[in-house]
């Protein structure tokens, strides 16, 4: 029998709840009543499955809330500025994520120990003291890598050939320097007086 052939004008909404009672699971039907006009009409109609029970007057269905029934309901609330798009799920400003918007995301995660914080509301990579960088990629070699190094790990220093040493700063010659000869660049040597020449092998003659 459809609702406008009803003669009552009170509807019954039966709820169920599971008995608490020990040993027992049984329902048990608790019946709530409200006045239902089947001739009522409501301008904007109800949304979202609400039901018309008096003139203007809409009964919102579970989730859902507003006059017309036309705000979606999340709980818990959506935070951190986040809109409740239906219920249970929100739509989260950048910088958010996670069903209520509760996590702070930042755009491909954080490397090397790095932790996501919101910074005036902009996801930020916290990086730990060895890294730095967007996503604490870059590690930090506080010697420096001089003579084109790269700082690969935190205060090591990966050298171009003919370099060696913490921060890349020995050069290294193939052949060692004599005479007390340094190495100065990759093969290339500084000659102590009076020797000189490409190994400081070679000694001046004086007339």
């Amino acid at each position: 029998m459809g609702l406008v052939g009803l003669c009552s004008a009170v509807l019954l909404l039966s709820l169920v709840a599971l008995s608490s009672a020990a040993g027992s699971d049984a329902p048990r039907g608790v019946a709530v009543g409200f006045v239902f006009d089947p001739k009522a009409k409501c301008e904007p109609p109800c949304k979202h499955g609400g039901v018309c029970i008096r003139n203007n007057t809409c009964f919102c269905s579970k989730g859902y809330e507003g006059e017309t029934c036309q705000y979606a309901n999340c709980y818990p609330k959506c935070k951190n500025g986040g809109t409740c798009l239906r219920p249970g799920k929100c739509r989260c400003p950048p910088a958010y994520g996670g069903r209520y918007c509760h996590k702070v995301t930042c755009e491909d995660g954080c490397w090397n120990g790095g932790e996501c914080n919101a910074v005036n509301g902009v996801a930020k990579c916290i990086c730990p003291s060895s890294w730095t960088g967007s996503k604490c990629q870059d590690a930090i070699c506080p010697q420096g890598c001089r003579n084109g190094g790269m700082c690969v790990a935190p205060g090591i220093c990966s050298c171009p050939e003919g370099w060696l040493g913490g921060a890349c700063h020995t050069a290294v010659c193939t052949k060692s320097c004599l005479n007390g000869g340094k190495c100065i660049s990759p093969d290339k040597c500084r000659c102590r007086p009076p020797f000189s020449g490409p190994l400081c092998e070679e000694r001046k003659k004086f007339h």
